[in-house]
């Protein structure tokens, strides 16, 4: 949050994306309410009672909410109020790690809470990124930002997998969310999966061919949010005298051709894998080839749902909200992306989100089945 100013602090875009002075008060509040409320029992006293109310996300056992939607409207309480807040708990934070060992529980819902602030990390510049989008003339976050890190991110070429019974998911011991887990089987039938992300100059033949027109390559609800939203492109493409543009964290800048395409919902992921041919692979074929390819450029959506493995376990406690109520109506991603924290992505991590949401950095690979006589 350095560069931002102190207008910044309560930037909110879209009901999804939630202003910074909100990411900081509620990363803040996970560790008072799910770990030293925890460590205290009945002994616990809030920073401020308030809080609470101000900034738990969606865990109802914790009690009621401001509504997500109203999170810009928080001018209370103020932005050296949520930073002494930050600052006191923090403080906590280390006498309790300084102090008598802690339950091994603790410590599991402790490391939780920095996996979960890491992914606060990223959405706060997502969040930001489409707040500054809306400003007239393309305000700069930070010059130094690369949005592309990976020169091979769009390599060409396919890997071949055979079919056959393959084991995914993970059991530890190493940090990992609820829904990686638990390890379990899977039958696939042969596929190939591109070794490369689709570019930018692809996806400018599937525009220039008509795709955004034509609803043969569409799902019937991708058609349907596509002609309500006016979709004709990538989130952040502007086109300015027939030249395409995109809109990063560090500009307004030429759009580079080679580059992995971002931005996109599943929708439009979908109805490019149609328009080539193809088809999205799904998580399995994702996890199980993933060591022969690089990734970590972009969220990769995959054409599986959302769904628990398995012998699934929620998180116990507060933290089983986590994850768990969230198994439906949305798409699986896989990878990560230019603004995952680093040390916070592995094979088995499963990101998710609804198929029309485009402010995460969003691309996709190509998968198709082999037959027998290719």
């Amino acid at each position: 949050m350095a560069p931002l100013q102190e207008e910044d602090y309560l930037a909110q875009s879209t009901f999804e994306a939630s202003p910074p002075k909100w990411h900081l008060g509620h990363c803040t509040w996970f560790f008072e309410y799910l770990v030293i409320q925890a460590i205290e029992g009945a002994k616990f006293q809030a920073i401020d009672e308030h809080y609470s109310y101000y900034f738990n996300s969606y865990y109802e056992a914790l009690g009621p909410r401001v509504d997500r939607a109203a999170r810009a409207s928080l001018t209370r309480p103020s932005l050296n109020e949520v930073r002494e807040y930050r600052q006191k708990i923090d403080a906590k934070i280390e006498v309790l790690l300084n102090g008598p060992d802690l339950d091994p529980g603790i410590l599991d819902t402790l490391e939780l809470g920095l996996n979960h602030e890491q992914q606060h990390q990223e959405l706060f510049l997502t969040d930001f990124k489409k707040a500054l989008a809306q400003q007239a003339f393309y305000p700069v976050y930070d010059p130094g930002f690369k949005e592309d890190r990976n020169p091979n991110a769009t390599e060409k070429g396919w890997i071949h997998q055979q079919s056959g019974i393959y084991e995914m998911g993970t059991n530890g011991p190493d940090f990992h969310f609820d829904n990686e887990g638990p390890q379990h089987k899977v039958y696939l039938n042969a596929y190939a999966i591109s070794k490369g992300l689709v570019s930018n100059a692809e996806w400018l033949e599937f525009m220039e061919e008509g795709g955004y027109q034509k609803p043969d390559y569409w799902h019937s609800d991708g058609w349907a949010w596509r002609m309500q939203e006016k979709i004709e492109a990538p989130l952040y493409w502007v086109q300015k005298d027939g030249q395409w543009y995109r809109f990063s964290l560090s500009s307004l800048e030429q759009l580079p051709l080679d580059s992995p395409v971002t931005h996109i919902s599943f929708y439009e992921a979908y109805a490019y894998s149609r328009w080539c041919g193809l088809r999205l692979p799904t998580e399995a074929e994702w996890e199980i080839a993933n060591k022969q390819f690089s990734w970590g450029d972009r969220w990769e959506w995959t054409n599986s749902a959302y769904l628990p493995y398995p012998g699934y376990q929620e998180y116990e406690g507060p933290a089983r909200e986590y994850n768990g109520k969230f198994m439906v109506n949305q798409m699986v991603l896989r990878g990560a992306s230019i603004a995952s924290p680093e040390g916070h992505s592995r094979e088995t991590y499963r990101n998710f989100f609804h198929p029309w949401f485009r402010w995460q950095f969003t691309g996709l690979r190509l998968a198709k089945d082999i037959h027998q006589n290719e």
